[in-house]
């Protein structure tokens, strides 16, 4: 480690990630060293108006850092799917609501072929959930699987702001 370098506990070497991250928006700056991408979206996450932001897209850095917001009813976890993305990092908050989101490797996973051009692949398998609520974040690096957008007991309103981060 170097002069004022930081060592975050994921990283394994330059643009290798062991896991995926869920932390309180209070920490999000502990991130910006991975990269400029990266403050650039934890920032525009820090500073949005949940009340403001509209449902739709929102651009941060052209198409290498953009934002979609949604409004949608969390599912039962029969209802839900597995997906998972090689060209872009997913970093997703929940302005309103909380909903799970299902967590998972891919490398422990059965999918179908992956479309590259709307960067998916649905998945098969099992995983642990995670409790995603205001004033968190989760990253989600191309290793890892998710589930999102189910109900954490009834279905019930989330809004919720989804970057991807280009890597490719």
């Amino acid at each position: 480690m170097r002069g004022e370098e930081i060592c975050l506990p994921f990283l394994l070497a330059p643009g290798h990630f062991q896991f995926m991250v869920l932390d309180d928006l209070d920490n999000a700056s502990l991130y910006h060293p991975l990269g400029a991408k990266f403050k650039q979206a934890l920032d525009f996450l820090c500073r949005v108006d949940p009340e403001g932001l509209l449902p739709g897209s929102h651009p941060i850095e052209g198409e290498a850092v953009f934002a979609g917001v949604d409004d949608y009813q969390t599912k039962a976890h029969s209802d839900g799917f597995w997906e998972a993305h090689r060209r872009h990092i997913d970093i997703q908050a929940v302005l309103h609501g909380e909903e799970l989101i299902g967590i998972a490797r891919t490398a422990s996973m059965t999918g179908e072929p992956y479309d590259a051009e709307k960067d998916f692949q649905k998945l098969y398998g099992r995983g642990d959930q995670i409790l995603m609520r205001p004033g968190q974040f989760a990253i989600f690096f191309p290793q890892d699987a998710h589930m999102p957008g189910l109900a954490v007991g009834q279905p019930s309103s989330v809004r919720k702001l989804v970057i991807k981060i280009r890597i490719d």
